[in-house]
């Protein structure tokens, strides 16, 4: 009972634990090589399902006569375009190459990734706004979806992407990620009612399905970190740097959220980003190693995720 107790509220931490460890088991022990080649495209296939059955059981909570956009959404998203527009205009103006470039299409990939899928959950978690945070998923989402054909190009010139091209492409992946188990949620809620109920008495289930996704993402990150081509002072600066820009997002968002009395949910939308998504688009648009960005990041934002429900949960005892 000790053991299930650690592992409820220890969720995170225990996830990217494991994914690292069996990472690095299947990767230096000779024996397991030919099972991790084996692996490797099962863990790549099952990835999106969790994503998927993590939206769907989210959006099957979801009251939608409540998904609209509210004052915090405005000011989260002029922020967020503010941070991509400081970082373009840098790269811009003193014309990076090389290691720099690669730094600063690093953090870019932090700054300009959607807000994750599972900011809704932990929301839910924490105790605010499910509606107004899957809401502000929406329109993060869409956003990035204008903003990267805009910006790709103009930084990284081997980037041969029209701006349609990039549009569409991104557009498919929102669609069938994000819109697709909500039209998916809303069927079963409205017409399949007894699988719904089903679905909702399970406590907890979307956060436990994200625990699981985070193991197979953080040993997806080890990986991409291992077998970077860069020099250690690179991959160090990175993860420094995004560890800042972390901290920077979710103190932004926290402190623009209390003029709404949404500081949890502000601080989730602007700071807790999709970085698997992020990892994709910077292998489809520049240079893989950019991928290394958000790869940290992932860490930094669950690592400020689990603290932070440690401190809802010991709130929510000392109330009790």
């Amino acid at each position: 009972m000790k053991l299930i107790k650690f592992l409820k509220d220890w969720t995170l931490p225990v996830s990217m634990g494991m994914g690292t460890i069996v990472y690095l088991i299947f990767a230096f022990v000779p024996a397991l090589e030919s099972a991790a080649e084996v692996m490797e495209p099962v863990f790549n296939t099952i990835l999106p399902l969790f994503m998927f059955l993590i939206l769907f059981v989210t959006f099957c909570k979801v009251d939608f006569h409540k998904m609209l956009p509210v004052g915090w959404h405005l000011w989260v998203s002029i922020f967020n375009l503010l941070f991509v527009g400081i970082v373009m205009a840098i790269v811009l103006f003193f014309h990076f190459t090389g290691d720099k470039l690669v730094l600063m299409e690093a953090l870019l990939m932090c700054i300009i990734a959607p807000t994750a899928t599972a900011a809704a959950v932990v929301t839910q978690k924490l105790g605010g706004s499910l509606e107004e945070m899957t809401t502000y998923t929406f329109l993060s989402n869409f956003l990035t979806v204008l903003l990267v054909p805009v910006c790709f190009p103009l930084i990284e010139k081997s980037a041969d992407i029209s701006f349609m091209s990039a549009f569409t492409k991104i557009f498919y992946q929102v669609v069938t990620l994000l819109v697709v188990p909500m039209l998916l949620a809303y069927l079963v809620k409205h017409y399949w009612q007894s699988l719904h109920r089903k679905v909702v008495s399970v406590r907890d289930l979307s956060f436990y399905l994200w625990g699981c996704s985070l193991m197979i993402v953080t040993g997806t990150t080890v990986k991409n970190i291992v077998h970077a081509q860069a020099t250690l002072l690179l991959l160090g600066s990175i993860a420094m740097l995004g560890l800042l820009l972390c901290v920077i997002q979710f103190a932004v968002g926290r402190f623009i959220g209390h003029f709404f009395c949404r500081a949890q949910e502000a601080g989730q939308g602007l700071g807790q980003k999709n970085t698997a998504f992020a990892i994709w688009m910077a292998y489809t648009y520049l240079t893989p190693l950019a991928s290394v960005g958000p790869g940290c990041y992932i860490l930094w934002q669950n690592i400020i995720n689990s603290i932070e429900i440690w401190q809802e949960r010991r709130r929510s005892a000392v109330e009790a």
